[in-house]
């Protein structure tokens, strides 16, 4: 069974940067896909960020509102995803999530459905 663990969510202040972990255990952590996504109150989820680094393809995918902003990166050895999230703005406030997509092959992020393991969020709180 697949268990994702997001830490490293708190509060910042505008302008900061926070570095968000995601621990994956309990399967191939490197052949899957790996995406970060965020829900506002009263909003539904969205999606974040994306990367896939498998032997064959490379790949990493923004939503427009963090691009060059946001950076997604993982370290398939520990088993981690992180979210470095800069300039962050009042507008990030979200609880973030963690998911996994497994038996992925496309050349972009996949669809929400996809993602079959989500982790429980961490919640990010940005002050102006």
């Amino acid at each position: 069974q697949v268990q994702l663990v997001e830490s490293g969510g708190g509060l910042v202040q505008a302008g900061g940067s926070l570095r968000l972990s995601c621990a994956a255990s309990g399967g191939t952590f490197s052949s899957y896909v790996m995406g970060w996504f965020r829900q506002a109150p009263g909003k539904e989820r969205e999606f974040v960020a994306a990367v896939d680094w498998s032997s064959s393809v490379s790949w990493t995918y923004y939503a427009d509102s963090v691009k060059g902003r946001f950076t997604i990166f993982r370290d398939n050895a520990k088993n981690t995803v992180y979210l470095q999230m800069n300039a962050v703005k009042s507008e990030d406030t979200a609880v973030y999530y963690c998911a996994a997509a497994p038996n992925y092959y496309g050349t972009g992020p996949p669809a929400t459905s996809r993602y079959a393991y989500w982790g429980q969020g961490t919640q990010v709180t940005v002050s102006s």
